[in-house]
């Protein structure tokens, strides 16, 4: 159990966000990822990872990061262990979520041998359901949407029996842009997640979180978390 912004608790968790693109953390807009930039960030200063990660947890505490390496997803790339592992050093118990674009068994039984974190699945890199299925609570989900346009195929996003203990609604031209987090999306999600025989999945928004008041938004419509960077590195979430 969390303390809430108003000094209430809440059974929420603050989740920071790193994006890497070639060994650098990058400041994600609008999903829009080949325009992403270099940070500027006043938590550290440059955009190595390990800096950024340490400034993130120290302005929001908490021991859980999301890593999104984008090169993994836009290029197929395997997942940048160097990055990974100055992020372990610099977060000694930090746990990691980290998207690197999985799409076949292989490549994620490869990424948990190191040690490095916990994998996400996104649906944007899934053919079919078999990966999501064959993990279970071994790894992540993050259903995937842009706009009006879901991505990945419709079973994830449909059957909550597929999915497995921790989700992700992840709004990807929301990010970035200060919009507002997809209530309507979360409320659905946390609908068919808690409408069948398997209770206790944590659904957590990603993308378009200003501060405070959209926090208290989310835990009311049942999330159990939600995904943050730019709201943290404004100084709106600290």
């Amino acid at each position: 159990m969390s303390q809430g912004f108003e000094g209430r608790p809440l059974p929420f968790r603050l989740i920071p966000v790193i994006d890497l693109r070639r060994g650098q953390v990058v400041r994600a807009r609008a999903g829009e990822r080949d325009a992403y930039a270099p940070i500027d960030t006043p938590l550290a200063r440059g955009s190595k990872p390990a800096d950024i990660a340490r400034g993130l947890l120290d302005a929001v505490g908490g021991s859980l990061l999301y890593v999104a390496d984008l090169d993994a997803i836009m290029e197929g790339a395997e997942p940048d262990r160097r990055s990974l592992e100055a992020v372990h050093r610099a977060c000694p118990g930090t746990v990691l979520w980290v998207d690197a674009g999985f799409a076949d068994a292989s490549g994620v039984e490869r990424f948990m041998a190191g040690g490095l974190g916990r994998p996400v699945i996104g649906s944007e890199s899934q053919r079919d359901a078999q990966l999501v299925r064959a993990l279970g609570d071994r790894a992540v989900l993050s259903l995937d949407s842009r706009g009006e346009e879901r991505l990945g195929p419709d079973a994830l996003h449909d059957d909550a029996q597929i999915w497995p203990g921790d989700v992700i609604v992840m709004t990807l031209a929301r990010i970035g842009t200060g919009t507002g987090p997809d209530l309507a999306g979360i409320a659905r999600a946390v609908s068919l997640g808690t409408g069948n025989s398997r209770s206790g999945r944590r659904i957590y928004a990603a993308g378009g979180v200003r501060g405070p008041e959209d926090i208290d938004r989310l835990a009311k419509a049942g999330a159990a978390g939600a995904l943050v960077a730019s709201a943290i590195h404004d100084g709106r979430l600290r």
